[in-house]
């Protein structure tokens, strides 16, 4: 096998190795938070990417930007939000096209609880090694 063949092959096995990681992780938060908090990793991901934002609301387009969601599918998760009464969507005063999408109080509490259970998810998963999740598998170069 050529080396770059062998290189490819090492990258093609990191690939896999952390596409199982994300998954992995992925399957335990929406375990935990379901649980613990009847929302999903996306609605957790929405309600973060919210709390974080300038007085807890963003365009939805902007909204879109952030996850790693489909439009169709952060459309769905928004609509379940609204629902639950944790976010409510208004119509951009200057901007008749945009909708923004902002936290209610009971969004902001929904978090404030969750993020625990979210963080020690990732705490666990990453075996207390931040570092783990940030850099993902390691590519054996030789």
């Amino acid at each position: 096998m050529t080396g770059d063949a062998r290189d490819h092959d090492d990258l093609a096995a990191a690939w896999h190795e952390l596409s199982v990681s994300y998954h992995r992780v992925l399957c335990a938060l929406d375990r935990e938070l379901q649980a613990g908090h009847q929302i999903s990793s996306s609605e957790f991901e929405v309600l973060e990417l919210l709390w974080d934002a300038e007085d807890h609301k963003l365009r939805m387009s902007d909204l879109a930007g952030a996850v790693h969601l489909s439009q169709s599918a952060l459309s769905r998760v928004v609509a379940r939000l609204e629902k639950d009464g944790l976010v409510q969507r208004t119509m951009c005063t200057a901007d008749r096209r945009s909708v923004f999408t902002a936290l209610t109080p009971a969004g902001e509490r929904r978090y404030i609880e969750a993020r625990p259970t979210q963080r020690a998810i990732l705490a666990e998963e990453s075996g207390g090694c931040p570092q783990m999740l940030r850099q993902g598998p390691s590519v054996d170069q030789s």
